[in-house]
């Protein structure tokens, strides 16, 4: 019997999805809710490594998702010369095991979509446009009061709800995301036929210059530079900026630089980064995904800790018949270390760009691998 019997999840990004459907069909009454008004997830694309694929395949969601996105297992580095010059071509670690991709890029909308439709149909209910005001724990439970001044009772809050994570802040954890140091453009445009997998540009106008495709005739393109105010630009100033800089690369970034001509497509993020360093528990409210812990998206791991954060959570909530501190010592044993890894790692690598210092790139990518290959 699992621990809870109902189970309030705030946030249906990828993490509160993830773990809405686990427990949903494990026995569990779910309510997921999001403050965001329908299922359409910002952004463009999104990389999903190995690893983020073999919880996929967990949630029945794979055969759904292969179709829609575009795979690959191996990955370009390239020069920021005029001929975009292929350095090196590095065979990528299936961390989700041999009979899943490497890499699977795909339109990040339609990750979302598949996600909550399919903790709809186990059984999960989902409201949009609503958000918790407030969390007052009771003992064993804890009252949710909406938006809308309804409420309802939980053995269990899961606060998914992302970097400014309002169910943190109600709980009394102080841990705010900081500033890295860069910021990134990214556009959603046409896939020219040679581009087959993400290839890395490092240096010229920007620290990275890369792209990912994310279906058959889509990819999504990036550029990280020094974070500015770029925020107060208008699309059209915006989808020109993204082009002037995307003026120093070449090879593939030719086709790509001339299919840039919707300013609609073109966003542009701050690089953040956080870690709750200890439980990510306040009694019946837990934390998961990019509430607990962000890093830098330089190396893909972002949503694919988010995934084994739901993974984690729901195996120990449907194994054990109560909640007891050694469930959340064990939960905090087994993401904790991990995320933390991810995070450092991919801040380590945002130094040595930010010093303009030559770190062993491939040997960072490589012990990443490694480490989350094995299932969290």
């Amino acid at each position: 019997m699992p621990t809870v019997r109902n189970v309030l999840i705030v946030g249906s990004g990828a993490a509160g999805a993830a773990a809405a459907i686990l427990l949903a069909e494990g026995g569990v009454a779910v309510d997921l809710i999001d403050v965001k008004p329908d299922v359409a997830a910002l952004g463009s694309g999104i990389t999903l490594q190995g690893n983020a694929l073999r919880v996929l395949r967990d949630l029945g969601v794979w055969d759904q998702i292969k179709p829609e996105g575009y795979a690959f297992d191996t990955l370009g580095l390239r020069a920021p010369d005029p001929a975009g010059t292929l350095i090196a071509e590095l065979t990528d670690s299936r961390t989700g095991g041999p009979d899943l991709p490497a890499t699977l890029g795909m339109y990040r909308p339609t990750l979302a979509r598949i996600l909550v439709e399919r903790a709809a149909a186990a059984g999960a209910k989902v409201r949009f446009g609503t958000h918790a005001v407030a969390l007052d724990q009771d003992g064993d439970t804890v009252l949710a009061t909406f938006a809308d001044g309804s409420t309802g009772r939980y053995d269990l809050v899961i606060g998914a709800d992302g970097l400014r994570s309002r169910t943190r802040e109600q709980i009394g954890v102080v841990c705010e995301p900081q500033p890295v140091g860069m910021g990134i453009w990214r556009a959603f445009t046409k896939r020219p036929a040679s581009v087959e997998r993400t290839d890395l540009y490092y240096g010229g106008t920007a620290y990275i210059a890369g792209y990912c495709p994310t279906g058959p005739d889509t990819l999504y393109a990036y550029l990280v530079e020094d974070v500015q105010d770029r925020f107060s630009l208008s699309p059209q100033d915006a989808l020109a900026t993204m082009r002037e800089l995307a003026g120093a690369y070449h090879g593939p970034w030719d086709e790509i630089r001339a299919n840039l001509t919707d300013p609609a497509r073109v966003n542009y993020t701050a690089f953040e980064s956080h870690v709750i360093d200890g439980p990510w528990h306040r009694g019946r409210v837990v934390l998961i995904g990019d509430a607990a812990h962000s890093c830098p998206p330089t190396l893909a791991q972002g949503a694919a800790q988010a995934l084994e954060d739901a993974s984690v959570l729901a195996a120990l909530l449907l194994r054990d018949d109560t909640v007891t501190d050694g469930l959340w010592q064990e939960f905090t044993a087994r993401r904790l270390d991990r995320a933390k890894a991810v995070v450092d790692a991919s801040l380590q690598l945002t130094r040595w760009l930010l010093d303009h210092e030559r770190g062993d790139v491939p040997g960072l990518m490589a012990r990443v691998a490694h480490l989350v290959e094995t299932p969290a």
